[in-house]
């Protein structure tokens, strides 16, 4: 029976997928440089990201995080943490490991942020970076990045973001909203098996001097290798030949705005059927990416895996029994959503 995934990063076109079942090239190549050369121009494009450069990291979402706290975030006097769900609280899990000195903003499931309350902490607490997402992946919930932004501009706080589920999902414009790191990974908006991690680097940090507390995540060894096309030591070469075709693919079908407006479509789509089956969608602004919505199911996880035993269907259970996520990237129809959501539906009322 097919799978049908409406997780990350949900069903791949047969041509990427192809890529991952050819011979694996050797990596040391002009080839294989110009690809990752090329693979940066179109990132920095799609991020609008104008003069300023990027890492790309075999390894998790996660690991390009540490990345961050490790060369960048440790050179900072105090961090401010947006805590919104599962992976805000990752970015402040980081600053303690690393002995970073970390406020810990908690914003309560599904909530968007009280942005005046913000800003009066801010004040109070005089980080000097501020950490966040854009969208809260656990939750639904897409915060506003320009108001977010302009608080840091206001007070000279540097601004780290977490894109790595609205990327390809949302629109994000680095330069306009002086975001001086976001981080991204390959299995979410881009469509690819995971493997790689991505780091889009301002402009204003060309010349920072940042710490090296990580061998491996290094970002001077990476930057300078990447003026090559080159990664410092063996990287997920196919991924990455996987991702230049993405890119590329991305790039001569319209470019970002066509993918964000089908996105938008499914998600519209499928939320049209959470009314029809008076499912709630806590996320009082709900991304593109995903719809979290609460079922009727009163036992964890049951519709999770009848969905998986009977029809081979994959979707992204939560913390809450009842509370489910759709993706809305990869390969799905309308008719497929309908399916999904009757589906669902069945399985909620036994």
């Amino acid at each position: 029976m097919t799978i049908q995934s409406f997780v990350f990063p949900g069903n791949i076109e047969e041509s990427i997928m192809k890529i991952g079942s050819n011979p694996i090239p050797y990596m040391r190549t002009d080839f294989f440089s110009e690809i990752n050369k090329e693979s940066e121009k179109l990132l920095l494009k799609f991020v609008q990201c104008s003069k300023g450069k990027t890492i790309i990291y075999t390894g998790s979402g996660t690991g390009a995080m540490g990345a961050v706290i490790e060369n960048y975030v440790t050179s900072k006097k105090k961090a401010f943490v947006i805590n919104g769900g599962s992976f805000g609280h990752r970015w402040f899990q980081l600053c303690e490991y690393y002995k970073v000195p970390a406020f810990n903003y908690i914003v309560p499931f599904a909530k968007d942020i009280n942005y005046i309350d913000l800003e009066q902490k801010i004040v109070f607490e005089k980080p000097d970076v501020l950490l966040c997402q854009h969208h809260e992946t656990s939750t639904g919930q897409l915060f506003n990045l320009e108001k977010i932004s302009k608080i840091c501009h206001k007070y000279g706080v540097s601004l780290v973001v977490d894109i790595i589920s609205s990327f390809l999902a949302e629109k994000i414009n680095m330069d306009l909203l002086d975001i001086d790191i976001c981080v991204t990974s390959s299995q979410k908006g881009l469509n690819i098996p995971p493997g790689l991690s991505i780091l889009f680097l301002s402009e204003k940090l060309n010349d920072f001097n940042f710490n090296h507390c990580g061998f491996y995540w290094d970002f001077d060894d990476n930057l300078n290798n990447m003026k090559r096309g080159q990664t410092p030591f063996s990287p997920a070469t196919s991924i990455h030949l996987q991702l230049n075709q993405k890119l590329k693919t991305l790039d001569s079908e319209g470019g970002i705005q066509k993918n964000i407006e089908m996105v938008q479509h499914r998600a519209n789509v499928f939320r049209q059927l959470c009314k029809k089956y008076n499912w709630t969608i806590p996320a009082e602004n709900p991304s593109n990416a995903i719809t979290g919505f609460q079922t009727k199911e009163k036992s964890h996880q049951h519709i999770f895996h009848e969905l998986m035993s009977h029809f081979n269907t994959f979707i992204m259970p939560g913390s809450i029994p009842g509370f489910y996520r759709v993706s809305h990237m990869g390969l799905q129809t309308d008719k497929e959503l309908q399916d999904l959501a009757e589906r669902i539906h069945k399985f909620e009322m036994e």
